[in-house]
């Protein structure tokens, strides 16, 4: 029981500390488009989001498979800069965002899973069995979400509700600050494989 109480707070962790600003960042802007009256599509838009991770976070801990971690620290920045343009680009058409925003939380969640990964395979690698200690490391993944999700539906109700903005100007207000970041955060995390590509190129053609 202490280990799964251990992992469930260090899942915990993953999602709520300072650290955790990127995934933090993409759950805002997958959401982005809902309020509290759209509980059951956020709900669909969170379990895709968890089927996504959670399938990369056990395969990536079994050492089923392992993608670089400097590359997963690049994407994941990248899948925020994708989701929150696409929030800029549909936001006339809430309807066809709606749609898309759950197919990017499942796809998505795949490489933040892979991210999930790097940060307690060392410590799984310890354990006789992970099944317990995996199980609470998403269980405590799933909470901070809950935390995440509900925190950013209050503002929006506090927008919407009581400054009464429209849902387009809300969707503008989160989508292009998180842009912003999430793209400077993209551009300090390229891979140093590409980085070398660059400089090899640029000393042949030079």
């Amino acid at each position: 029981m202490q280990d799964f109480l251990f992992y469930l707070q260090l899942g915990w962790e993953h999602i709520i500390s300072k650290d955790a600003l990127d995934h933090q960042l993409f759950i805002l802007a997958l959401i982005a488009i809902f309020s509290f009256r759209d509980w059951k599509k956020v709900l669909i838009l969170v379990t895709a989001f968890t089927i996504g991770h959670s399938l990369t976070l056990v395969l990536s801990a079994l050492d089923v498979f392992r993608f670089p971690s400097d590359w997963v620290e690049f994407l994941i920045p990248c899948t925020i800069v994708f989701t929150a343009l696409d929030n800029i680009i549909f936001s006339k058409n809430e309807k066809k965002l709606i749609q898309l925003n759950y197919y990017l939380a499942l796809l998505f969640g795949l490489i933040h899973g892979m991210g999930f990964a790097n940060s307690v395979r060392m410590m799984l690698a310890s354990e006789q069995d992970i099944t317990l200690p995996l199980f609470g490391f998403n269980v405590g993944l799933e909470l901070g979400q809950i935390i995440v999700v509900a925190i950013a539906l209050f503002i929006h109700y506090i927008f919407s509700e009581v400054l009464k903005l429209s849902n387009k100007i809300w969707i503008y207000i989160i989508s292009v600050p998180i842009f912003i970041f999430a793209l400077k955060m993209a551009l300090e995390r390229i891979p140093q494989s590409i980085l070398s590509a660059k400089n090899y190129i640029n000393s042949y053609f030079l």
